[in-house]
C-alpha cells in the first residue's frame, strides 16, 4: 500500500494566490494542468518553429509535478517567498524535503520513474521551458482576472511580465507571447 497517490489527489485542495482576492479561485492542480498544456505547447513550438530538440512528453510530466511538494507545505505567497534571499533559499530546502517525503511513500520499484520528475535535471531544455510555462500561467491568471474587472492583479501582472522577459532568450517563449497571449484576455465571443 502507498499513500503517494492519495497525497497527490490533494493538490486540488491547495489554493494559489492566497493573499489576493480572485474572481476565479485557482488551486495547484488546475495550475499544474495549465502549466503542462503551456509547457507542451512551448516544446512543440521549440521543435517545429525554432529548430529545437525538446521532448514534449518530458515537458508535460515535469510541469504536472512542478509544484507537487505543496501538498505538504502549501503554497507560500510570492511576496513572502521572495522577500529576501535567505527566505527564498530556505523555502527551496523545505520544498526539497517535501518532495523527498512524497517519494518516500512510493514502493522502491516506482522511484526511478518519479525521482527525475521531482528533482529534474536543470540542464535539460524542458526544465527551462517548464519554468517559463509556470510564469506564463501566472501571467495568464493576471490577464484573466483583469479581464473580469479585478484590479487586484494589476501589479502582479506588471511584475510577472518583467519575470517573463528573463525567458526572451527562448524563441518558443517569444513566439508564444507574440501569437497566443493576447487571446487569453478575450471573451468567448471574441475568440470565435
Amino acid at each position: 500500500m502507498t499513500s503517494f497517490y492519495a497525497y497527490l489527489s490533494r493538490m486540488k485542495l491547495i489554493r494559489r494566490w492566497s493573499l489576493m482576492r480572485s474572481v476565479q479561485p485557482e488551486n495547484i492542480q488546475e495550475h499544474s494542468h495549465q502549466v503542462a498544456v503551456i509547457a507542451h505547447a512551448l516544446a512543440e513550438i521549440d521543435n517545429r518553429y525554432c529548430g529545437g530538440g525538446s521532448d514534449p512528453g518530458l515537458a508535460v510530466l515535469l510541469a504536472l509535478y512542478h509544484d507537487v511538494g505543496e501538498v505538504i507545505i502549501g503554497d507560500l505567497p510570492t511576496p513572502v517567498k521572495y522577500f529576501n534571499p535567505e527566505i527564498k533559499s530556505s523555502y527551496g530546502i523545505i520544498e526539497d524535503v517535501a518532495r523527498d517525503k512524497l517519494l518516500s511513500l512510493l514502493p522502491e520499484p516506482l522511484l526511478p520513474a518519479y525521482r527525475p520528475l521531482f528533482f529534474p535535471d536543470k540542464d535539460r531544455p524542458e526544465y527551462r521551458l517548464v519554468k517559463a510555462a509556470d510564469k506564463l500561467a501566472a501571467y495568464i491568471k493576471c490577464l484573466e482576472e483583469g479581464s473580469a474587472g479585478n484590479g487586484e492583479f494589476a501589479r502582479a501582472e506588471k511584475s510577472i511580465e518583467k519575470e517573463l522577459d528573463k525567458f526572451n532568450d527562448l524563441p518558443a517563449v517569444r513566439w508564444f507571447r507574440a501569437h497566443c497571449l493576447a487571446d487569453y484576455a478575450k471573451t468567448l465571443d471574441e475568440l470565435g
